[in-house]
């Protein structure tokens, strides 16, 4: 158990209460909840794996409710055009110029939900907003909010009608989160909540807000979080074997067609970081990093054809990978 400070800042302060309120509604996620929050303070976009009606969404709206700033919400479909994500130039007959009316991925928090069922050419609209917090239209260049965040949620179970993310832009997530069914303790409560919920008749509890100013704040705060050179080094270790499974552990050879990028150890070292800053802590453990790992790598990993042909799955391959790179 890892020890934690007896006094919180009052800026951890805001954050802990936000991670409350939006665990009274959302039940049996506590995972999906921090990793939302991680996402956050290490300015960096989230995938949402799961099947339907496990909350996805309502999480993920939950946070925005929570925070200041505007929201939007774009349901990914088949017919679905770049233009309505960026926006496009209209014409005005009156001076024969062109305004840029503004798509909704110029709101602060943006989400993608469902976003593979929109074809390959939406999807990579998303691209250089992601990467470059910035949108180009025609020969114009149009800066994004300075908070942006992309929370997309995508539907593991039905493949008709889906297109899967080019890996490209699976790179640009800062995470993949996978969540499951809740337990037989935690569906009982959430039937309760439901039916606690359709009574109720007074208005519902204000949101915490929590300021731009504050997740900012933050963001410096957890760069400051102290991380041993030999967790650092772990951290990196674990990103390299990656690339060559075979020199940490023989049987791991020919796994992979191709490792994660130096965005993974980029990733890590921020969600590791806002991890042990979101539990009270001002250092970060190897437990920490491990907690991280899997959502992290999950994506950036690509299997060979024979561990498909074996059916294996990358999360095989990090179970793995942490088993045999030592950690310090």
């Amino acid at each position: 158990m890892l020890d934690k400070p007896t006094t919180t800042s009052p800026l951890a302060a805001r954050f802990a209460a936000l991670r409350e309120q939006i665990a009274r509604s959302i039940l049996g996620q506590p995972t999906l909840i921090d990793r939302l929050l991680i996402a956050l303070l290490a300015d960096g976009h989230l995938l949402v794996e799961g099947a339907p009606g496990l909350a996805k969404t309502t999480a993920i709206k939950q946070v925005a409710a929570g925070l200041e700033g505007d929201f939007h919400r774009v349901q990914f479909t088949p017919d679905l055009l770049p233009a309505d994500l960026t926006g496009t130039e209209i014409y005005r007959p009156h001076d024969g110029s062109f305004r840029f009316d503004r798509g909704p991925i110029f709101h602060n928090l943006l989400l993608a939900d469902e976003v593979n069922r929109a074809p390959a050419k939406v999807q990579s609209a998303l691209l250089e907003a992601m990467g470059e917090r910035q949108v180009t239209v025609g020969r114009e260049t149009y800066p994004l909010p300075e908070l942006f965040l992309v929370m997309a949620t995508q539907n593991p179970i039905e493949q008709e009608g889906t297109y899967p993310l080019p890996e490209a832009q699976l790179d640009r997530f800062l995470m993949h989160v996978r969540v499951d069914y809740p337990d037989l303790e935690t569906e009982r409560a959430i039937l309760r909540l439901n039916r606690e919920e359709a009574r109720r008749t007074e208005a519902p509890r204000p949101p915490v807000v929590v300021r731009q100013a504050d997740v900012f704040a933050a963001r410096r705060a957890i760069l400051e979080v102290y991380m041993a050179p030999e967790v650092e080094d772990y951290l990196v270790h674990l990103v390299m074997a990656t690339r060559r499974p075979g020199a940490y552990a023989a049987d791991l050879d020919g796994w992979l067609r191709f490792g994660a990028s130096p965005r993974a150890t980029i990733a890590l070292d921020r969600c590791s970081r806002a991890l042990a800053w979101l539990d009270g802590r001002d250092f970060v453990s190897p437990e920490d990093v491990q907690a991280v790992t899997p959502d992290v790598l999950r994506h950036r990993v690509l299997l060979s054809y024979e561990s498909e042909a074996e059916g294996r799955h990358p999360d095989d391959f990090i179970a793995a990978l942490l088993a045999r790179v030592p950690a310090p």
